[in-house]
């Protein structure tokens, strides 16, 4: 009998508790506990773990790897799955495999590279991938010569910090005044270009940013899965096109991808994303993590979760085709248990060190966040 397969996720993302559904809904029929812990004690990846831990705050990345070391040990870990101070804990892989514990995550080297967006388009470029036209500022008179520059071509500008995920800090440009217009509806990304300007004179402090066109949709996020032997197992093309999403296995977008994600060591589970600049697709950006939106990929028959434990675990599952694509669909909120309030405290049981988070009663399985939409 195979024995269970311990996971821990570290600060992740709350989409991620679909992830872990998946790991405990393996084809395999294999037994999967899975630990996590997070600074937020609302966090829903807490509530859906078997055991969880509050992170501690304010540790320097050699201070988290000391503690992530301790949690892999203590917790019996046999995969982590790292996103805070990736970069730190990929450079100590040979610490966790003493210890028993296998990242699933990519080499020092590639996550080196894609830290940085500006660092990311260089490399890529230089492998033959298409990437938009791009300007590194810092200063308000850069900002202004990259945004004209851009605006004398026939496009709008954008910038985005150079180092940063998420969409975190991405605003487009507009040259049109304050105005009670911009007051109406929902917060937008737009931003005026004389109140940028006068924020940066106004702080004398330089920025780290990349100005850059705004890129139209479709935008196409291709989930990667790569072997320690730079060998590509799957590759699946989420679409979004506004509110309609769906799936491709169009070259146009995977060849790039693959390029990336074997070239550069993207070992594990990676995403690559791209948009449309004028008639062609050119890389958006690169993730060196599992997607927020990977477990959609269950709507194509695929367990992509499950397949990289595996192959972290040295069980190559092989090259995934998915079976059938599925038909378009949206995302929809949905609701997700949170641990008690008096339990949002870890609790030492008496009679061991370990510290867990009381367990939530199970509630009924909730519908993932993507829904099918008929055509």
């Amino acid at each position: 009998m195979l024995s269970r397969v311990r996971v821990w996720l570290n600060r992740t993302y709350a989409e991620n508790v679909f992830f872990m559904d998946q790991l405990r809904r393996n084809p395999s029929d294999r037994a999967v506990e899975i630990h996590a812990t997070h600074a937020d004690p609302d966090s829903p990846v807490l509530a859906a773990a078997d055991t969880a831990d509050l992170e501690p705050e304010g540790l320097s990345p050699a201070a988290y790897v000391e503690y992530a070391l301790d949690q892999c040990a203590r917790r019996g870990i046999d995969v982590f799955v790292p996103r805070l101070h990736q970069a730190a804990i990929v450079a100590h892989r040979a610490e966790f495999a003493a210890s028993g514990t296998a990242l699933l995550a990519p080499t020092p080297e590639a996550v080196a590279v894609f830290e940085d967006k500006a660092t990311a388009y260089e490399a890529v470029r230089s492998v033959g991938v298409p990437v938009p036209p791009w300007w590194r500022v810092g200063t308000a008179d850069e900002l202004l010569a990259a945004v004209e520059e851009l605006e004398a071509g026939g496009h709008r500008a954008c910038f985005k910090p150079a180092a940063g995920a998420g969409g975190v800090g991405f605003r487009v440009i507009t040259r049109a005044p304050f105005s009670l217009a911009h007051l109406e509806g929902f917060p937008g990304p737009y931003v005026q270009l004389d109140l940028v300007v006068e924020a940066l004179r106004r702080s004398g402090e330089p920025v780290d940013w990349l100005v850059m066109p705004r890129l139209e949709q479709p935008e196409v996020s291709v989930d990667c899965l790569t072997g320690t032997d730079n060998r590509l197992r799957l590759a699946v093309g989420r679409t979004k096109n506004g509110r309609r999403r769906g799936f491709t296995l169009d070259e146009r977008w995977l060849e790039p991808a693959r390029l990336i994600a074997e070239g550069f060591g993207l070992h594990h589970l990676s995403n690559v994303q791209f948009r449309m600049f004028g008639d062609r697709p050119v890389l958006m950006d690169v993730n060196t993590r599992p997607a927020g939106g990977l477990h959609q990929l269950s709507l194509c028959g695929v367990n992509a979760p499950w397949a990289a434990v595996q192959l972290a675990l040295g069980e190559d599952p092989g090259v995934i085709e998915p079976p059938f694509l599925g038909q378009d669909y949206t995302v929809v909120a949905g609701p997700r248990s949170l641990l008690p309030v008096p339990a949002a405290l870890p609790q030492q049981r008496a009679e061991s060190a370990d510290v867990l988070l009381p367990k939530v009663p199970a509630p009924a399985p909730a519908p993932e966040a993507a829904q099918v939409l008929p055509l």
